[in-house]
């Protein structure tokens, strides 16, 4: 068993990002899994790229993608991706894509073929708050994660994929009033009992993990 995980560049002038932080500090062998680790730029189209030949090269069975969600206090693991970039800001090349579909033969929308409530629930029972987010969001967390489910879909259909989101790091939200964080070792941990719960189901877990709105 191979996984694949990703984290962001550090994003819009700050030092850090918690997403590839937190990577880096994974063990190499989680539940048996050899677990690969790449950086990967904030920037459309390119991470897809840099994405796409990770997989050739490293042939994973699972590839999950990390990113930073600022605002949330929670990690959240994504339940699906949209075929549209509609960025807000420019991302670390000056690109700044509005309401354009991020491939056009792709379908509207696709779903993480991971256990995500399962590994929601490994969380939790570590003592860390977790959850199931239905958007993530239109910038370029969204943009990879679309990007590796249609990749999936279109070219390898053997992989399981899927994304979460992390919070900011105590140290990014000093001049940020009333903003949640998660230290480093908190993120890590999370990601590691995700990744435990990834390998061991297969399938998803039944339990309720909906939205009212």
């Amino acid at each position: 068993m191979k996984v694949l995980v990703t984290g962001f560049d550090p994003f819009g002038g700050e030092k850090v990002n918690p997403a590839y932080e937190a990577v880096k500090r994974l063990d190499d062998n989680i539940n048996g899994g050899e677990i690969v680790k790449l950086e990967i730029p904030t920037v459309f189209q390119k991470s897809i790229e840099v994405l796409d030949k990770a997989i050739d090269r490293e042939k994973p069975d699972i590839v999950l993608c990390i990113g930073q969600a600022g605002g949330r206090y929670d990690i959240t693991v994504e339940r699906v991706a949209i075929n549209i970039s509609d960025a807000r800001i420019e991302d670390n090349e000056g690109n700044q894509p509005i309401d354009k579909p991020i491939f056009e033969d792709g379908d509207a929308a696709y779903f993480s073929n991971l256990p995500i409530k399962a590994m929601v629930k490994n969380i939790r029972e570590g003592n860390i708050p977790g959850s199931i987010s239905n958007s993530a969001g239109t910038f370029v967390c969204n943009h990879i994660m679309y990007g590796l489910l249609y990749l999936i879909d279109k070219k390898y259909p053997d992989i399981r994929g899927g994304f979460i989101h992390v919070p900011f790091l105590p140290e990014q939200v000093v001049d940020k009033n009333n903003t949640p964080s998660m230290n480093l070792e908190d993120i890590t941990k999370a990601l590691t009992l995700a990744i435990e719960a990834a390998i061991d189901n297969e399938e998803d877990i039944k339990t309720v993990e909906g939205k009212t709105h």
